[in-house]
Formats: structure tokens, sequence, C-alpha cells
């Protein structure tokens, strides 16, 4: 019998969390979280949800030289829902998460819009983060938590995103489907499950950050929620994906990586939340930018060698075999 090993959390805070928050912000706000983060031009870019004083988001781009420190922030908000044109984001537009398509020359902004008839996922273009192409909805709703892989499967393009049932009991997982032309999406099956009891992501979990190339695959992070009596915690795993067929889970970790901890992350508008929706590679080192409470943006690190370190020595399968097997068995079987 193999003994499970508690490895702790993987990513480091920085010592100055949170390193922006809405008093930064040069116009008034509710609050700024859950950012995309991507490298433009030697500079890091953050696409931030700000959240005004109505309830409703909008998306402002935050830009610093060494992603830590020294930002310089749009003075109005870069990309703001069109309700006129765009029902769907009758309220609002948030967290979105950001690939770069070099086949296209194109950034693509994966991102939820909230619609009356609830959220949904949608998809826009942009060249230069001033202007912007919208696709409009890629899933209808519920669903969220979307990201675009940066190369074609087969000669189509896939997606990451996770839809929710309102059927009393139904697991929350992360799917993956297929497109031609990144407007018409199909092929759609289940890429990781929630697991089931007390696991930290039993019942529900969704897509973090864009998936990143690393040597042997596709790095995805994710998050899960456990609910208890008093809260719901959202905290964050890892996977590995094939690096040809993405379809295919090489790796899961078992704990997660990294949770709320400090004041910032356990108080706020939502509380007991780190929810990043982006993160870059500098150098040696994987930076994850999260929103805190959904209050305010913070950051985290760690090496990308202990990454795949720690990743390699997780187990093939996505739960332990004791819970799979029932599965397994009868998963071939119909009614």
């Amino acid at each position: 019998m193999v003994i499970w090993k508690d490895h702790g959390e993987l990513f480091v805070r920085y010592k100055k969390n949170p390193i922006l928050t809405v008093e930064d912000w040069p116009y008034q706000a509710n609050s700024v979280f859950n950012p995309a983060a991507v490298i433009v031009d030697g500079k890091t870019l953050l696409l931030v949800r700000v959240e005004d004083h109505r309830g409703f988001s909008h998306f402002t781009i935050a830009r610093s030289n060494n992603g830590v420190d020294g930002w310089e922030i749009d003075t109005e908000p870069t990309f703001a829902p069109d309700p006129v044109n765009y029902p769907e984001e009758i309220y609002g537009i948030e967290d979105p998460r950001i690939t770069y398509i070099d086949e296209m020359g194109k950034w693509a902004v994966a991102y939820t819009a909230f619609s009356d008839s609830g959220p949904l996922t949608s998809l826009a273009f942009t060249e230069n983060f001033r202007t912007f192409e919208r696709m409009g909805p890629t899933m209808p709703p519920e669903n969220k938590d979307a990201a675009i892989f940066p190369v074609k499967f087969n000669n189509r393009w896939a997606m990451l995103h996770r839809p929710v049932s309102n059927i009393a009991g139904a697991k929350a997982n992360i799917w993956i489907s297929f497109s031609p032309d990144m407007k018409y999406w199909g092929e759609h099956e289940v890429l990781l499950y929630a697991r089931e009891g007390g696991w930290w992501d039993a019942r529900k979990i969704g897509l973090s950050p864009q998936p990143i190339r690393v040597s042997d695959g596709w790095l995805i992070m994710y998050h899960g929620v456990r609910q208890t009596t008093s809260k719901a915690s959202y905290r964050l795993g890892m996977a590995l994906l094939d690096p040809e067929d993405p379809r295919k889970v090489l790796h899961r970790s078992e704990g997660w990586v990294f949770g709320p901890r400090e004041l910032y992350e356990r108080s706020g508008d939502v509380n007991d939340v780190v929810f990043p929706c982006g993160w870059v590679l500098v150098g040696d080192e994987i930076r994850i930018y999260y929103g805190s409470a959904d209050t305010s943006v913070s950051l985290a690190t760690a090496k990308v060698c202990d990454v795949l370190n720690y990743i390699h020595q997780c187990p093939e399968e996505q739960c332990p075999e004791d819970y799979c097997r029932f599965f397994e068995e009868h998963k071939h079987v119909t009614p």
C-alpha cells in the first residue's frame, strides 16, 4: 500500500501582499480581483476584474516592469460590458483568462458573461489590449472558468470550461471541448471529475489560469470548493495533461497546493478564497496572480523545477483506486 505524502503548500506568498487594492485604483470601484496575467513586450500585464458599486464587473489593465510593483493602471475601464450589442453581458463580465494564439497573431480572452439566464462563457480577441473583437458566447448558461489552448490538436482548437447543473446532487466537473473556428464548439467530454466525500475538491471544481506548456505536457491549475457547515473554501490543485492529446490526464494532485491562510485571503467580500485567473513564467519561476477574498490582487511564486517534480510524483489516476473501481467497472455499462 502506498502511503500518501503531504507536501504542504507549493507556492510562496509575496511578503508585501496584496499587490493591488481598490485604493490603488484611479477611479471609484468596490473591489479589484481575479486577474488574467500575461507578459507583453517584457512587461507583466494584468487584466483585472473590477467590481463597481452596483455589483457589476468590467476589466481594467495594470502593467508593471517587474510584475511586483510600480503598476500603471488604465484610468478608465479597458474592456467594459456591452449589453446593447451583447445582451448576455447585461450584468457584467468576469474572470478573464488570456492565451496568445501564435497562428492568429492575437490574444484570446476567454471570460464569463453574466446574463439574465445566468453566467456563460464568452470569447474575444485583441492584438493590442486597446480594442477587442468579440466572438460572443461559446457555451450556454450555466458555464464558467473557460480558457483556450494556444495550439490546435488534430486541426481543432481546444477549450476547458466548467458547466454547472441545477439538479440536486450533480457535480461540477471540468470539461474539454473542441472547435474548428473558435465559434462553434463540440465533442464535449469531462476532463477532470470532482471527487466525493471529504476531499478538498469534492463536488465542485473549475479551471483557474490558462493551460501552459511545460517540458512533457500541459500544466493546469484548478480550484476546488469544499463546503462545510459554516463556509466554503476555495483551494488550488494541479494536473498534467498529455502534450498531444489534452483529453488524457497524466497526473493529478491529491492534496491542495495553495489555499487561503492569510487575513487578506480569509476576510473580504467572499471569505476564504484564493482564485488565480492568470500565471506567467519568468525565468525559472511560475508566478500566480490571484484574487484574495474577492477583494484584492495578490502574488505567489514557485520554482518550475519544484512544480514539475511535484506533479510527476502525483498519481496517474484521478483518485485512489478504491474510490475509482466502481466507476471503472461500470463506465461502459448502458442503462
